[in-house]
């Protein structure tokens, strides 16, 4: 029977109401997300930094800190781009596209793999459909755009100067604005609210005072060295003057042609690079006290799930490096906070999460359905004193340069790394017990002239473990679930002491 067309409007009306309803009783989410950011920057991570963050660290008080929370990986040099795309939709490192038209990942080409339609069942669609109202603001580029573009409010920009206008600041504005305009407007709906950040990432331009307070320089000279200051962080504790090895991408923009460091590795250098890092970050924390201010004066804090994080790591100057292009913990790991209803303060997990687990934890919080196309497991019941980890496994590549690359493995303490690297000759393998050795030191970190740089003298259990009879067993287990890992997750790389994977 076909209803009138007054009664069919009124119908509407009333699912709209009772919809909107059920929606407004959901908690929000604000999501943060920061670029190149290593855990071992922060005071909650790492006691001996000089990084002041007091917002974060109050969210670490008053929240839950995950110690082992990592991104999957890259087939790009630029790590950005698949990280982001992971957390967007859900899905696995191989199972995501690149960015349009390049075709970095070999698995593009099949539609089981890569759904050509994935857009639509990211964050923002997935969290549209059900009522939420969703805004957005993150850097340009090295992202997922068409995912970016399901937002209802998207104000993006890559914002890394030392001004208000020019950096961090901007971002904040964005949000500040947003929630000024739910407030006039009297909007009830729940938000989920993207706040993305363009710093630390290189050019690390902070302001004038937070650069004098961690004794930096935004040093711009490459035939000089920049001052050396008393007040500049400490040398990395795994500082090595170069990488052993030809890892595979030693030559990629990262690690030899970010403005103030290029090639260089000497103290002066990485201690005014670690300055300037650590007076964006902390630029970066005064940004999310604001927004926070702001929702406590909305009275929408306490109904709010703050998760935040970084789309991976840095090293600058950690292990000889400068980039993300490895897998090392300062690089492959990332921070995570999160805070909310039910969550209880001061907790602290190892979680065993990927950054691709957030789009299903998000649903599971507020009651929104996950899409088909996920893959990401939910780690609401570690949120929630149920469990302490999500999965035993960790699987981590990198493969931006040549291929096959690095690729890890880690379950428990232990950690496998491995690198095949054709045109150098290079077949390495490193083994590491991380709670003996959560630095990851090689037998170069126990060089005099090393140890001098670094104030460190690793103990002699604290090195590449991966040719000592002793541990030839975890060695031979952590390669078997290397493997099965790579086989599961549709890797289509094969190592070069691999037999029978595909």
């Amino acid at each position: 029977m076909k209803l009138p067309f007054r009664l069919m409007a009124s119908l509407m009306g009333l699912l709209l109401l009772v919809s909107s309803g059920l929606a407004a009783d959901r908690p929000n989410i604000l999501f943060i997300i920061a670029d190149d950011q290593s855990p071992y920057d922060f005071k909650f991570y790492n006691p001996d930094s000089k990084l002041q963050t007091p917002v974060l660290d109050r969210l670490a008080a008053e929240g839950m800190v995950f110690d082992a929370a990592y991104h999957m990986g890259s087939w790009s040099g630029a790590v950005c781009t698949p990280s982001r795309h992971m957390v967007m939709s859900g899905r696995t490192v191989w199972h995501i596209p690149s960015k349009q038209n390049r075709k970095e990942n070999p698995n593009e080409n099949s539609k089981e793999l890569v759904p050509p339609n994935l857009a639509n069942f990211t964050m923002g669609a997935v969290f549209n459909r059900a009522g939420y109202d969703t805004m957005r603001t993150c850097k340009q580029g090295n992202s997922y755009a068409a995912a970016n573009k399901q937002f209802t409010v998207v104000h993006d920009a890559t914002k890394r100067g030392g001004t208000d206008q020019s950096g961090s600041p901007w971002h904040a504005k964005q949000v500040l604005e947003y929630l000024d305009q739910r407030e006039k407007s009297a909007d009830s709906d729940p938000f989920l609210i993207y706040f993305g950040f363009s710093h630390p990432h290189d050019t690390r331009d902070g302001t004038p005072e937070l650069l004098a307070k961690y004794g930096a320089t935004n040093h711009a000279d490459p035939k000089t060295l920049p001052a050396a200051n008393a007040k500049q962080p400490p040398m990395p504790e795994n500082w090595l003057p170069k990488h052993p090895f030809e890892n595979g991408h030693l030559a990629v923009r990262d690690e030899v042609n970010v403005s103030g460091v290029w090639k260089n590795r000497d103290e002066q250098t990485i201690r005014n690079e670690v300055g300037r890092e650590f007076a964006c970050s902390e630029n970066i924390d005064i940004q999310i006290g604001k927004v926070l201010e702001k929702l406590e004066a909305m009275g929408e804090l306490d109904n709010t799930y703050i998760f935040y994080t970084a789309d991976h790591g840095i090293a600058i100057g950690r292990h000889g490096l400068q980039g993300k292009q490895n897998l090392y913990e300062h690089t492959w790991r990332v921070p995570f906070l999160v805070k909310g209803p039910g969550i209880k303060p001061g907790s602290r997990v190892p979680g065993n999460i990927y950054l691709l687990d957030i789009l299903a934890t998000m649903c599971d919080l507020t009651g929104v359905e996950p899409p088909k196309s996920n893959e990401g497991t939910s780690f609401k019941p570690v949120l929630f004193g149920e469990q302490e980890t999500v999965r035993d496994v960790l699987y981590g590549v990198y493969c931006g340069g040549e291929k096959p690359g690095m690729r890890c493995v880690k379950k428990g303490d232990w950690k496998l790394i491995k690198y095949d690297v054709p045109s150098a000759g290079v077949h390495e393998t490193q083994l590491f017990n991380l709670a003996e050795n959560p630095h990851e030191f090689l037998p170069q970190h126990h060089e005099p002239e090393v140890a001098k740089v670094s104030g460190i003298q690793p103990t002699a259990e604290q090195t590449n473990l991966a040719d000592d009879p002793r541990y030839a067993a975890q060695r031979k287990e952590l390669e078997s679930l290397l493997q099965a890992e790579m086989k599961r997750l549709d890797d289509p790389f094969t190592l070069w002491d691999q037999k029978g994977q595909k």
